[in-house]
């Protein structure tokens, strides 16, 4: 069995888990503020509860994105700083496809649309369809709500759903929807291991965040354009 530490900092809250011995244990903290502080106090404290140094894991894992801008850099420099000082390889993980695992997990579902807020009136989303593994049925994109084609055999998940429902909210967009599933560490591990199990992993250099926009932030112009419209 593999012994994975995953990092996940893409949203508001934070969160690392250990999967140890078949295994997951998991701690989070809210507040995008305080990431940088208290994932690697989460990490250590996982790991000494278990009776592990840094060096008895096979691998650090990590959601790579899309996210928050910061939150993304923040997991992926964690997890080669901690990588590179262990000697070991690591798994960047899709948030979205972590959302649909999530979504298989508590609701059984095989068809899953995830869709995450990504701020500036807009959402990060991807469908995924599961058959003995993910397959990927669009690729991660950014977008407006109004856009998203709807999918009413998918069951659709994320903080992404409020937007959707704002911009069309006289369409039913699916009959199965979960807002409150999002990225977390747990589901970064559970997707890892199969990933690492493969032999899909990187070395610390060469792990990058999945960015989808350039643009982060919105000008002041556009900030008042947008009060008054």
């Amino acid at each position: 069995m593999s012994t994975l530490l995953a990092l996940e900092t893409s949203t508001e809250v934070a969160s690392v888990a250990l999967l140890h011995g078949g295994e997951v244990h998991c701690l989070e903290s809210s507040g995008v503020q305080t990431h940088s502080q208290s994932v690697l106090p989460m990490a250590q404290r996982l790991l000494a509860d278990a009776g592990l140094a840094l060096r008895d894991c096979d691998a650090i894992a990590f959601g790579a994105g899309p996210g928050s801008f910061t939150g993304v850099r923040t997991a992926c420099g964690i997890a080669q700083g901690l990588a590179f000082g262990a000697g070991l390889p690591v798994v960047p993980v899709v948030t979205l496809l972590a959302m649909a695992e999530a979504c298989r997990a508590t609701h059984g579902a095989s068809d899953v649309l995830a869709l995450l807020d990504a701020r500036m009136d807009e959402v990060y989303w991807a469908r995924y369809r599961w058959e003995d593994g993910w397959s990927m049925v669009q690729e991660p994109a950014l977008a407006r709500p109004e856009t998203v084609p709807a999918a009413g055999e998918a069951y659709a998940c994320g903080n992404g759903l409020k937007l959707i429902a704002a911009a069309m909210p006289e369409h039913p967009f699916t009959q199965r929807t979960d807002a409150a599933v999002m990225p977390h560490a747990r589901w970064i591990a559970a997707l890892a291991e199969a990933e690492f199990a493969a032999g899909r992993t990187v070395a610390a250099r060469d792990a990058q965040p999945v960015y989808l926009r350039n643009k982060v932030a919105m000008t002041t112009a556009e900030r008042m354009a947008k009060v008054t419209a």
